[in-house]
């Protein structure tokens, strides 16, 4: 701290980009596994095993995330409303494309959770990269 300013660029953080990473990684891992295999019969038991693990670690950095202090929520606010809008989109487009060719319903359930978690990861991300580097407000 110098001047009552807070190092943003040396403080530690919790690990929650690396997390959300993680939770990217499985997320894509369980749908290639599905689209790979359509139009033939899809085993469900890996991509449902990726999907949980995918949850768990979404759910980790939304907890982690607002235990956070001194951290500048107006930048993070600012940037994952405006993803989360762009993602929400590309999410539905996706999901029309899977509704369209007529997925059948239980891969279309599984491939909507793993739509879903991307939807809300990725602006997670890019709003904690870009906050956690920010001066936080403070109350006068």
């Amino acid at each position: 701290m110098v001047n009552g300013e807070i190092d943003v660029v040396n403080r530690r953080m919790p690990p929650i980009g690396e997390v959300s990473m993680l939770t990217m990684a499985l997320v894509v891992t369980a749908g290639v596994f599905m689209v790979a295999h359509l139009p033939s019969e899809v085993p469900l038991v890996p991509p449902i095993l990726l999907v949980g693990a995918a949850l768990s670690s979404l759910l980790w950095c939304i907890l982690t995330l607002t235990q956070l202090k001194d951290f500048a929520w107006d930048s993070f606010f600012l940037v994952a409303k405006w993803s989360l809008a762009a993602y929400v989109v590309i999410s539905g487009m996706l999901e029309f494309v899977f509704v369209h060719n007529h997925t059948p319903g239980d891969v279309l359930a599984v491939l909507t959770a793993s739509l879903t978690i991307f939807a809300i990861n990725v602006p997670l991300l890019f709003g904690f990269s870009v906050a956690r580097y920010q001066e936080p407000k403070r109350a006068r």
